[in-house]
């Protein structure tokens, strides 16, 4: 097994309101459509979203209309809040960079060869041996699907640490003239940000006085038939959004039979989880989680107020979740269940449990 010594998100700047973001976006994406300007406004409303990070200054989108220009601005804004992030993981961990032997990369929203993770390199001050692993393509899954392949690395090497690091500068896959309802739900709901965690494997001598949680075990679905429900079509503008209006019934239909197996392989039960660390998707699928497990009132409160102060951020948001969740209390020798859906659709499931105290 291993176990999450300690869970850093940072983001970009000073947090903007909805409201003002919406009015930034609007001549970009509508322009002179009024009804599309009126349905945008509604969308971004509805969201859940209060406050969000952007990677740039609001005026300085207007001039961002090509996947170079996006992609390179990514690449350099990025590192840096990779690094920031990073570092303050390290350091609440009180981890040398030096013992760092494995970094996996995630990110769905830029793309670079070399990735982001190898930037980190020495940036960090990691050893040139250190083990890389970039991701794309996971989506807001990425973060709980690097959690479960860190652990799966951390069961074969219990001695050694390993970072997931997850950067998600979402505003810069906004597309200029979008009108679709999927793309215009998307320009309201994702905000910008970077999240690290630091794990060890259980023979590490920092595993045994560690008050973060230990990965007990991961489970992976991808559901048939849902491809054209998530994900991107890229051209030469960048990434477009595909969001489809029935992805939280496939939430509702899938999940439960999902989540049943993977707490009834340790001989638990929904009712036994005391805490739920669900990425902030939107109201829709918080909805569609909590109904379709029958959670009690309040179980994604984590969820929803990491939604409202810095939007869906995509492969970092259930870092975010998670440290929201660690900050606010977990009753010791407490079960919980992480878990965000990505492209395909899938859905990546891993299983906690917070140490008893003493």
């Amino acid at each position: 097994m291993s176990r999450v010594l300690a869970v850093a998100p940072v983001f970009p700047g000073l947090p903007y309101d909805q409201s003002a973001i919406t009015e930034v976006v609007v001549p970009l994406v509508a322009g002179d459509d009024e009804r599309a300007a009126t349905m945008l406004r509604r969308l971004h409303r509805n969201s859940g979203v209060t406050t969000r990070h952007l990677a740039l200054a609001p005026e300085e989108y207007a001039g961002v209309r090509d996947f170079g220009r996006a992609n390179d601005l990514h690449l350099t804004i990025g590192t840096d809040l990779a690094a920031r992030a990073a570092r303050e993981a390290l350091t609440r961990a009180g981890t040398d960079p030096q013992e760092v032997d494995l970094v996996l990369f995630t990110s769905v929203t830029g793309i670079g060869a070399p990735s982001v993770d190898a930037a980190l390199v020495e940036r960090l001050g990691l050893r040139s041996d250190v083990k890389r692993l970039p991701s794309f393509g996971l989506g807001c899954a990425g973060g709980a699907a690097g959690l479960a392949r860190v652990h799966d690395y951390l069961t074969g090497h219990p001695h050694d640490t390993a970072l997931l690091v997850c950067l998600e500068l979402c505003s810069l896959t906004l597309q200029h003239g979008d009108v679709d309802p999927a793309a215009m739900v998307a320009s309201g709901l994702f905000g910008d940000g970077a999240a690290v965690a630091v794990l060890v494997g259980d023979a590490h001598p920092a595993a045994a006085g560690a008050t973060g949680p230990q990965v007990v075990a991961t489970r992976s679905r991808l559901y048939p038939g849902t491809a054209g429900d998530l994900g991107w079509q890229v051209g030469a503008s960048g990434f477009r959004i595909v969001l489809s209006a029935r992805l939280p019934d496939v939430v509702r239909a899938e999940l439960p039979a999902d989540v049943e197996g993977l707490l009834a392989a340790h001989g638990l039960k929904t009712g036994d989880v005391g805490r739920w660390v669900v990425h902030a998707g939107g109201p829709r699928i918080l909805d569609a989680v909590e109904e379709s497990l029958a959670l009690p009132a309040g179980s994604l409160d984590a969820s929803r107020a990491s939604l409202a102060a810095v939007g869906n951020l995509s492969s970092a948001s259930v870092l975010d979740v998670l440290d929201r969740t660690q900050r606010a209390g977990v009753p010791a020798g407490s079960p919980g269940v992480l878990l965000a859906f990505g492209p395909g659709v899938s859905a990546e499931m891993v299983l906690l449990h917070w140490p008893t105290a003493g």
